[in-house]
């Protein structure tokens, strides 16, 4: 709940290693600084409630900085059309970097179901594009990067950083927020777990909110992944700090539309 992914993409084409190395902290921050689940992840597929509380359509903007140092803005929004949800979030680091990712899924009752996803990411106009396609009837995800695909088994649901993000918002709304979650990588699932650590007042460039706080929890202690999630909008996250091989990353929401 990738702020855009948890990897950081090699792009070679006569590109130093050190350079390389420098400029990923923009991806990172990219990739890290643009949605919840990026943390990214894949949720327990929680019971279905009838009368189930659902999160709505919205657009959000978002300063961030990448070791105090490398600044950039996201967007995000969530819209619906029928029963089909669409998330959609871009970020950049103006004349270096960009990102996008997008989500398509619907909500039954509580539980959110992904059926397409997209991760895209360019730096000096080099890129890579991640693709997923689930299929719940036959309990199977297929990942698509730089021309390998992977067809993976999913005994539980499973999510990309976007769908993830709706899901924990849902668990969170209704109640039902277990911390069991699963990460869709490249080429595996991987659990991931989550972990309320309490509520606390934020105060970020759009305001001050009241916020239920969540962590990533991680095998790694140099790592570290916090969200701060506003009730008021129905958990959407107004801060996001990580840090990732010594490199920290900071999200503040600056406007919701």
């Amino acid at each position: 709940m990738s702020f855009l992914m948890n990897h950081k993409p090699s792009l070679t084409n006569g590109i130093s290693s050190n350079t390389r190395r420098e400029k990923s902290r923009f991806l990172f921050g990219l990739t890290t600084g643009a949605s919840i689940a990026a943390i990214g992840a894949l949720s327990m597929t929680a019971p279905t409630l009838a009368s189930a509380k659902t999160i709505q359509p919205s657009s959000a903007n978002y300063n961030f900085t990448v070791e105090d140092k490398y600044k950039g803005t996201a967007t995000r929004t969530l819209s619906k059309s029928g029963s089909t949800w669409k998330y959609n979030v871009k970020a950049r680091v103006a004349g270096v970097a960009s990102a996008s990712q997008s989500s398509t899924f619907t909500i039954n009752g509580n539980n959110v179901t992904p059926s397409k996803a997209s991760t895209i990411y360019k730096l000096f106009g080099l890129g890579r594009t991640h693709n997923l396609s689930f299929n719940s009837g036959t309990k199977k995800v297929t990942s698509t990067y730089r021309g390998k695909t992977t067809t993976m088994n999913m005994a539980q649901q499973a999510f990309d950083d976007l769908s993830l993000e709706a899901q924990i918002r849902q668990d969170l709304l209704n109640g039902n927020f277990s911390g069991n979650y699963y990460m869709a990588k490249k080429d595996k699932v991987e659990k991931t777990p989550f972990k309320k650590s309490g509520n606390t007042t934020v105060t970020v460039p759009a305001g001050t909110f009241n916020t239920v706080r969540v962590d990533r929890i991680h095998d790694d202690s140099s790592r570290s992944t916090s969200f701060w999630l506003a009730p008021s909008l129905d958990y959407l996250p107004v801060k996001v700090s990580q840090v990732n091989d010594g490199k920290k990353m900071d999200l503040e929401l600056t406007k919701t539309n």
